[in-house]
């Protein structure tokens, strides 16, 4: 008697699920101001020229900011993103701006009769909330790919005068606001780049992007003074910035590791 048997083998497909989760993130990267920004006229027709972000300040500004983000199963985001800017004694042109602080010798008398050393910088910061959308470019990992995000929200940036230990009345106090330009508005932002989450959720979680930034803002202060841009009373113009941002986002997930689905054919 012959026996003849057959054996089959079963073929077995793994694949990665996607994640939901809770995602807190710290980003920081670099802010360029684009020439491209303009300004409005004001009530009265008329407009000041050279007060654009770009005009105002030298650049790169530094920007850190934290995010809070909710990753649905789908790969779309919806976010809270908070940033702070600022660069390191870049106002331009301080002598022509501020004319009637500075001496022939280009300084700021303090109280003692020396020079007060006066240091000029940007600072602003902004709240946004957006959504955005992840397109996976590999199999093995679908939590991660092209990003593409859109957020709105609120901005406000000034001028911050900081002085050495000699006092200076005329830039200190109440007397700095006619100076610092402070504006706020509204900002739409647009990013795209790369986004990279561990299938088991280690350290290595980030995201990287270039962004373009619209604002619209318009200045807070009653008095303005600014000799180089003509500016001597309310500024009643309405400022169009526009700013270019490369970020990277270090990101913390709130959430265990993906689960893995077996198909067996």
């Amino acid at each position: 008697m012959m026996a003849i048997s057959f054996n089959g083998n079963a073929q077995e497909k793994l694949t990665q699920d996607t994640m939901e989760c809770h995602i807190v993130g710290f980003n920081f990267g670099t802010v360029f101001p684009s020439p491209g920004g303009s300004f409005g006229k004001a009530p009265d027709g008329t407009k000041a020229q050279y007060t654009t972000m770009y005009d105002l300040y030298k650049f790169p500004f530094l920007n850190f900011g934290l995010n809070g983000i909710y990753k649905y199963k789908s790969n779309w985001l919806v976010f809270l993103d908070g940033d702070f800017f600022f660069g390191s004694d870049n106002l331009r042109s301080r002598n022509l701006r501020m004319a009637d602080l500075f001496t022939r010798d280009s300084i700021i008398i303090g109280t003692n009769g020396t020079d007060a050393v006066v240091t000029c910088y940007n600072r602003g910061f902004s709240v946004r909330a957006g959504a955005g959308k992840i397109f996976r470019v590999s199999k093995k990992n679908p939590n991660s790919g092209i990003l593409v995000k859109l957020s709105g929200g609120w901005i406000q940036q000034q001028t911050i005068f900081n002085l050495n230990e000699v006092q200076a009345p005329q830039i200190d106090d109440a007397y700095a606001k006619l100076y610092d330009h402070q504006r706020m508005g509204g900002v739409l932002t647009e990013g795209i780049g790369y986004w990279f989450m561990s299938n088991n959720l280690n350290l290595v979680n980030f995201y990287f992007t270039f962004e373009l930034s619209q604002s619209w803002m318009k200045s807070t202060r009653e008095y303005t003074i600014d000799q180089l841009a003509g500016l001597r009373g309310k500024d009643s113009n309405r400022y169009f910035d526009l700013t270019y941002t490369l970020k990277f986002c270090w990101m913390f997930p709130l959430k265990g590791k993906t689960s893995y689905d077996y198909y067996y054919y």
